[in-house]
């Protein structure tokens, strides 16, 4: 019969059940340091806020019930977990992509100063919604090969642990998805107050209906990026050129935009933008692409399913 005082007896349930409380909060803890890393990675490999959460959600369930056996590191682990959910995610969901109905835009991140700390790492360039709709250029794998290396600046010895491939098949990767990239990316970036000033102008020209003027803000080759989702108003269709883009903006204006809409000067994946109430309720989202002194792609998101993690205007006093 084993001796109550033997150090090798079985804990009590009580004390059991405390440890086990107490490595759960450890894990918990764990998971928060890492969790905007997490996040941020996930979202720019989704361009959903939503699948993002569900990834995070299910990264924490495969941590929690990991044992301390597996984590020789948790960055490392949590983020190859991470990454190869987003990238099995993705390659499950090109049928859904290919079937959705009009444009697909990634749905908008609201980054004012005052979100969650917990939410977002970093907020920069390939934050925003042209790098992001530059990434829909490059399959999954591409996709994560190239935003751990070139956002993340991670070594290739490390991607290839995460995606479960070599160094070298990696590298060959890297190549691939940067010369995709760079085959559209703009070279020269605008400032943060010519952008802020380019959509003041835009949206004087747009409200007043001044169709040469809003000609005149636009690149030669600007692209106007609608996405309804077959939910809401929206240009089914990508529309090319400054007359063009001019145009269709207008016409949107007059015929389908509601015109009770009340609005708000926001930041939408770290450029300026503007979102659209409703009645209080999110009605659409504005943001835009500056490339020397001019607007070079307008992105316009009015499915409502894309809107609703957007905070409502709260009721007047």
């Amino acid at each position: 019969m084993q001796n109550s005082n033997d150090p090798r007896a079985v804990p009590p349930p009580r004390l059991e059940a405390e440890s086990e409380a107490a490595e759960s909060v450890d894990r918990m803890t764990e998971f928060n340091r890492f969790r905007g890393l997490l996040f941020s990675i996930a979202y720019r490999m989704l361009g959903s806020v939503a699948d993002a959460e569900d990834m995070l959600q299910e990264t924490f369930i495969r941590w929690h019930r990991a044992s301390n056996g597996e984590i020789q590191s948790t960055r490392a682990f949590l983020v190859t977990i991470v990454s190869r959910l987003c990238i099995n995610h993705l390659q499950s969901a090109r049928v859904q992509r290919e079937e959705y109905i009009g444009q697909w835009l990634p749905e908008p991140l609201v980054t004012e100063s005052n979100m969650d700390p917990f939410t977002i790492l970093r907020i920069d360039e390939s934050l925003s919604m042209a790098f992001l709709v530059l990434l829909e250029r490059l399959n999954p794998v591409e996709r994560a090969v190239f935003l751990l290396h070139e956002v993340f600046e991670y070594d290739h010895a490390e991607i290839a642990r995460t995606v479960g491939k070599d160094e070298a098949n990696c590298r060959q990767i890297l190549k691939r998805a940067r010369q995709h990239i760079a085959d559209v990316r703009p070279r020269f970036e605008a400032s943060l107050e010519l952008r802020e000033d380019m959509l003041a102008e835009f949206l004087q020209a747009t409200n007043t209906g001044d169709l040469d003027r809003l000609v005149g803000l636009l690149t030669g080759d600007a692209v106007l990026h609608s996405d309804g989702g077959g939910k809401a108003p929206a240009v089914p269709n990508l529309v090319y050129g400054a007359r063009n883009v001019a145009r269709a903006i207008v016409g949107a204006r007059k015929k389908l935009v509601p015109h009770n809409l009340t609005t708000r000067m926001v930041r939408i994946n770290g450029e300026p933008g503007v979102v659209s109430y409703l009645d209080g309720r999110p009605y659409s989202v504005l943001t835009l692409s500056v490339v020397e002194s001019r607007i070079q792609s307008i992105y316009i998101i009015t499915n409502p399913e894309k809107l609703a993690h957007l905070v409502p205007l709260p009721p007047p006093c």
